[in-house]
């Protein structure tokens, strides 16, 4: 190519499958000192020169060869930036990463160079002994940075954009920059989606990539029970997300309810973590922490059985479909001393038990339901891949030489990636002169494979 294409932090190939998607031609040189992504990125992008080189230590003005390049992507590690690191040190090895992107860009002059990070970024300063920033120097680094990439030519323009807002199923909230040294307009993409749907298209559910054909095995048949914590998420988001919500999700069969499950941190009483599915995805990590819960309802036919906890019990029965299993879940999940099984007499009800939570009966659309059974599971790798941005016909199980990726390294390429769709978005807006067709299906793996992989 004359004009060359350098994604120097190139992960799975979140940003350079974003790049073949405004620009129709693969990324020339990617970088990463990670023999596992580079593996991932070999796989899908075939024809590009692959280093697995430190970042620092790699010499871009040897491979370039003296050729022209155009444009330059880098989205150096954030972990010690990001506030979710939350109270923890800081490592400086980490936070100097910026700095990686400097030297190659005063080594090749690329026209353009695109960055992504965490809005923390621009917090970027100076650690203390302890490895904790200082308070009164925060941003000063950040300065630096920006005022040296700008003493090499190059205008800077930075915004803080949510990828929902752009078309992608989540809400990933990241800082983009453009420099660029060849006189021509930095630009950002033109908000496409928005939360209401006012003005623009509304955000994408991430219901709507969902395999709907795998619910998840009941939570009442495990050999080993849940943890209580997850005992404690699940109750309380069945309380949020279906019996308290306006409009729950109804899952396409018509006869369950879900909602998606959220493992971050720890679970205070009533706090919920999770969300519906009718939202875009919150920010996906390199852990797999979003789980799938679907209540199964039934048709509510009897009657005089819905109460609250200030009144006794009205009869229970042992007939299939009524509350049954439902009692047992949240009498175990949100009271001592309460739960027991069906066949026997109720014990004493205290003001601690809420006890009035088993006997909810859900009004949809008219139709009264009871909650009959609940599933979970967690969210797949190709699941999160979509909600992501990435092209369904990304590979992401296995290598180029066919030898499968393990689930946890599969997630942790997607939690590290940048969204395909923002990198596309930049890059239209940016450089729409460099494109040369459109994206081609990745052709390494056939309908036969494909059905397989989803399967």
């Amino acid at each position: 190519m004359k004009d060359l294409i350098i994604d120097a932090f190139a992960g799975g190939g979140g940003a350079s499958v974003g790049i073949e998607m405004a620009l129709g031609r693969p990324v020339d040189i990617a970088i990463n000192h990670d023999p596992d992504a580079i593996l991932m990125h070999k796989t899908n992008h075939p024809d590009t020169l692959h280093l697995t080189e430190d970042i620092f230590k790699v010499n871009l003005k040897k491979y370039v060869k003296g050729q022209h390049v155009a444009l330059m992507w880098a989205s150096p590690d954030c972990t010690s930036h990001s506030k979710a690191k939350g109270g923890k040190p800081r490592e400086k090895g980490l936070r100097i990463l910026p700095w990686a992107v400097y030297k190659h860009a005063k080594a090749i002059l690329p026209d353009v160079i695109l960055m992504e990070n965490v809005e923390e970024i621009q917090q970027w300063g100076p650690l203390d002994e302890k490895g904790y920033p200082i308070p009164e120097r925060k941003g000063e680094d950040y300065k630096k940075f920006i005022t040296a990439m700008k003493n090499l030519g190059y205008r800077f323009g930075s915004r803080e954009l949510v990828a929902a807002d752009y078309g992608a199923p989540t809400t990933r909230k990241r800082w983009y920059a453009v420099f660029r040294r060849d006189g021509l307009e930095i630009r950002f993409p033109k908000q496409t989606h928005s939360a209401d749907g006012i003005g623009f298209e509304k955000w994408k559910p991430c219901g709507d990539y969902i395999d709907w054909s795998d619910l998840g095995s009941s939570i009442f048949e495990r050999k080993k029970p849940l943890a209580e914590a997850t005992q404690k998420r699940i109750a309380n988001g069945i309380k949020k997300y279906i019996i308290d919500a306006e409009s729950p999700y109804i899952v396409r069969n018509g006869e369950a309810l879900a909602y998606i499950i959220q493992y971050h941190g720890e679970t205070r009483a009533g706090d919920s973590r999770g969300q519906l599915l009718t939202e875009p995805i919150k920010t996906i990590d390199t852990s797999n922490r979003y789980g799938l819960v679907t209540a199964f309802i039934t048709k509510y036919y009897k009657t005089g059985i819905g109460q609250g906890c200030d009144e006794p019990l009205h009869t229970i029965t042992t007939s299939p479909g009524h509350f049954g299993l439902v009692s047992a879940f949240l009498i175990k999940y949100y009271g001592a001393g309460c739960g027991q099984q069906l066949d026997k007499p109720l014990g004493t009800i205290t003001t601690k038990d809420r006890f009035g939570l088993v006997n909810v009966v859900l009004d949809i659309d008219g139709e009264q339901y009871i909650i009959s059974d609940i599933f979970l599971r967690m969210l797949k790798p190709e699941e999160l891949k979509v909600m992501q941005g990435f092209p369904k016909d990304y590979i992401i199980d296995r290598d180029y030489n066919w030898k499968k990726y393990p689930i946890a390294k599969q997630v942790a390429r997607i939690g590290n990636s940048v969204v395909p769709i923002m990198a596309e978005k930049l890059v239209e807006a940016n450089c729409p002169y460099l494109k040369v067709g459109e994206r081609m299906l990745n052709m390494s793996i056939d309908d036969t494979q494909e059905q397989l992989r989803f399967a």
